[in-house]
């Protein structure tokens, strides 16, 4: 199954950074209720896998919180990969985000 790949650098340690994006991860459920539905989410130390669907497609990855880099990777159904391009850059504006505030 094809996937997506996003980095991310950061300068917040990787405490900070675990806590920035759990505290967002929170106010994004809340802003994309409607459209995301069955979100899953489990940490193990530093990595969080996840699983939700949206749009009819199901979506799952992982994403690990290093002490200077965030990477986000997961598989996406070959339906949802006229829209790889647009997922990558989401994920890296929300990451953006996450890092920068």
């Amino acid at each position: 199954m094809p996937g997506f790949h996003v980095e991310k650098p950061h300068s917040l340690g990787q405490d900070a950074a675990i806590e920035r994006v759990q505290m967002v991860l929170e106010k994004m459920r809340g802003r994309f209720e409607g459209q995301v539905k069955d979100m899953q989410q489990t940490w193990d130390e530093h990595v969080m896998s996840f699983s939700f669907r949206t749009m009819g497609v199901d979506i799952a990855g992982t994403m690990e919180v290093l002490e200077e880099l965030v990477v986000v990777k997961g598989s996406l159904p070959f339906a949802a990969m006229l829209f790889k391009g647009r997922i990558e850059k989401s994920i890296g504006e929300e990451l953006e985000k996450i890092v920068r505030s």
